[in-house]
């Protein structure tokens, strides 16, 4: 048997490569070459389990690094190319994968393209203010992605029309190419892509999407932003996602960013704000207000109270999922004068006198 390409190169590896480094290449290109996926292609696929089946096999490995070719009946030079019968043991390839691929799905099995098919998932960024991330919100979003034809329900046809057996795949929803290899004849099998693998089709294709079922349009994407998020948390819209014909939509991913404000902080379910008193008033006691998430509000400033001293002002936190929210915590700031008058410096040396 001749060769179009070098075996060795076809793999990617050096002429010293392990058996190991073999089956690594090969299970490598195998994956990326199997027809169902997006890098896939049928002869480069045949073409690498050929140098596989060679190289992997040490008499096989001898000759071919000998005599530049494999004899099946072990002749030597002069004897007949090919395998005998032509046939092929494919258990090779399976120990190759490890349990990790389905050569029914290779070679005109039952498998198909596995798990169905399935829409791209989608990513947008959502910012929202702070209050907003406190107590949740609900925004509309305008989203330019492939959906699902209004017109035909994602069924590819006209209204009304008549759904037919698809001619080309006789209703299996799968076509199968056979093509002669240096192992022998190898049927492939891929999705029909005149149904979609659905193993239908319309008399008559649907106006607006010309029978694909789905199409690109801007669609309206109603976002729920629950109690308590924090900036960079996940929201999934299972389905929001991009739709595919004769499969399920893929979701939508909403990645949350919160503007910070100035005047609040979170602590897990509680939120601390800094509130500015008078010296004097932090010696006797006074009432200010607050400003909290639901508005002003009255606060009594007890006297003697500390720099930095806390002060807990019930339920006007972070709601809770059961309904109840956490605490406001006011932190005191107290503001010392930068000059005294002469009256005052008085009335606080009495006082430094009297051990305050």
């Amino acid at each position: 048997m001749s060769t179009k390409r070098d075996y060795y190169e076809v793999l990617g590896i050096q002429k010293s490569a392990s058996k190991e480094e073999v089956k690594k290449a090969f299970h490598k290109l195998a994956h990326k070459f199997h027809p169902d996926k997006s890098t896939g292609d049928a002869d480069k696929f045949k073409e690498v389990s050929e140098a596989y089946s060679v190289l992997s096999d040490d008499k096989k490995r001898a000759e071919y690094d000998s005599y530049g070719r494999v004899f099946s009946d072990g002749a030597g030079p002069g004897a007949s190319g090919g395998f005998s019968g032509g046939g092929f043991d494919f258990s090779q390839f399976q120990d190759a994968f490890q349990g990790g691929f389905d050569f029914g799905d290779f070679f005109g099995g039952q498998g198909g393209t596995r798990g169905g098919r399935r829409g791209r998932d989608v990513s947008i960024d959502l910012e929202i203010n702070f209050k907003e991330s406190v107590f949740g919100t609900k925004r509309t979003v305008l989203l330019a992605k492939i959906a699902q034809c209004e017109t035909c329900h994602g069924s590819g046809g006209e209204p009304g029309t008549e759904i037919e057996t698809c001619k080309h795949c006789n209703g299996s929803g799968k076509v199968h190419e056979t093509s002669n290899s240096f192992f022998g004849q190898i049927t492939m099998q891929s999705p029909c892509r005149h149904c979609h693998a659905i193993g239908k089709v319309p008399k008559e294709k649907c106006h607006t999407c010309r029978g694909e079922g789905v199409y690109r349009k801007q669609e309206e994407i109603e976002i729920m932003v629950p109690a308590g998020i924090e900036g960079g948390e996940m929201i999934r819209l299972t389905g929001a996602g991009e739709a595919v014909a004769g499969g399920s939509s893929g979701d939508l991913y909403v990645k949350v960013h919160v503007q910070p404000d100035a005047r609040f902080k979170k602590d897990g379910v509680n939120l601390i704000t800094d509130l500015s008193v008078k010296l004097s008033d932090a010696l006797l006691g006074a009432e200010y207000q607050v400003t909290t998430l639901d508005g002003e509000q009255s606060l009594d400033i007890p006297m003697g109270v500390t720099h930095g001293e806390l002060i807990r002002i019930t339920g006007k936190g972070v709601p809770t999922p059961r309904g109840k929210r956490g605490d406001l915590f006011v932190r005191v700031k107290i503001n010392l004068p930068q000059k005294l008058s002469r009256e005052a410096k008085k009335l606080i040396e009495k006082l430094k006198e009297e051990g305050v």
